[in-house]
């Protein structure tokens, strides 16, 4: 799945210590262009956060997983960014990116004439 928008927000980097060893992890938050803005929150995990430093303001385009899991009867969702491109390119069939239909038309014409 692929999100493009620009970045809003760069969140806290996030470290630890786990089993496997040290961890890091950069949220960031993008708005996505459209009559109808979305903002998302996505996560950059370990190598992936120095190989994509980001900037407040650029345009972006995320490729992206959604993944959940349940903890203690919970459940809690992320959205990991497995590849970061910078740039203007949306991506075809983006469902974070629809236009919405164009209702307009002419009202210079007659007023009796439908706009259909």
């Amino acid at each position: 799945m692929e999100v493009t928008g620009k970045v809003l927000q760069l969140l806290p980097l996030q470290t630890g210590q786990g089993k496997n060893g040290p961890w890091k992890k950069q949220e960031f938050i993008i708005e996505t262009p459209g009559q109808y803005p979305k903002k998302v929150c996505i996560a950059l995990w370990g190598d992936k956060v120095d190989q994509n430093p980001l900037q407040i303001g650029e345009q972006v385009t995320v490729s992206m997983d959604v993944e959940s899991r349940e903890y203690n009867g919970r459940w809690y969702t992320e959205v990991k960014a497995w590849k970061v491109a910078k740039g203007n390119a949306a991506p075809a069939g983006d469902p974070f990116n629809q236009e919405g239909p164009d209702f307009s038309f002419d009202q210079s014409s007659d007023s009796d004439v439908l706009p259909f």
